[in-house]
């Protein structure tokens, strides 16, 4: 999981998807993860969240071969940044290889003993 405290926050960010709108200042921070470094074509920075009715959204930055990457002049890529909305199952999934604690993925997720 990456730290909080050195990391550079895109401001507030709202997107529609679906008619649905996914808003990182009403929504509840569920974790984050910092892929690589800033140099790093493949470095991302991503936090999940959930929306106050409970549906889950990703919103980040990355670099030119990251999620969050996006075209540049003919066929080239750049970093980018945005949101984008997940399934329930997707961001369980998420929470799991971002390695966030299992004390905070049973707050918002149904998960069985083992």
């Amino acid at each position: 999981m990456g730290t909080h405290a050195n990391k550079l926050r895109i401001n507030i960010m709202k997107k529609i998807i679906n008619g649905k709108i996914y808003n990182t200042d009403t929504a509840t921070r569920i974790g984050s993860h910092v892929h690589s470094h800033r140099g790093d074509f493949q470095f991302e920075d991503t936090d999940l969240y959930r929306t106050p009715k409970g549906a889950f959204f990703v919103q980040g930055t990355g670099g030119a071969y990251s999620r969050w990457s996006r075209p540049c002049g003919s066929n080239g890529m750049t970093g980018g940044h945005g949101i984008q909305a997940l399934t329930a199952a997707e961001a369980l999934a998420w929470c799991e290889d971002s390695g966030i604690d299992a004390d905070v993925i049973t707050q918002y997720f149904s998960v069985e003993e083992a």
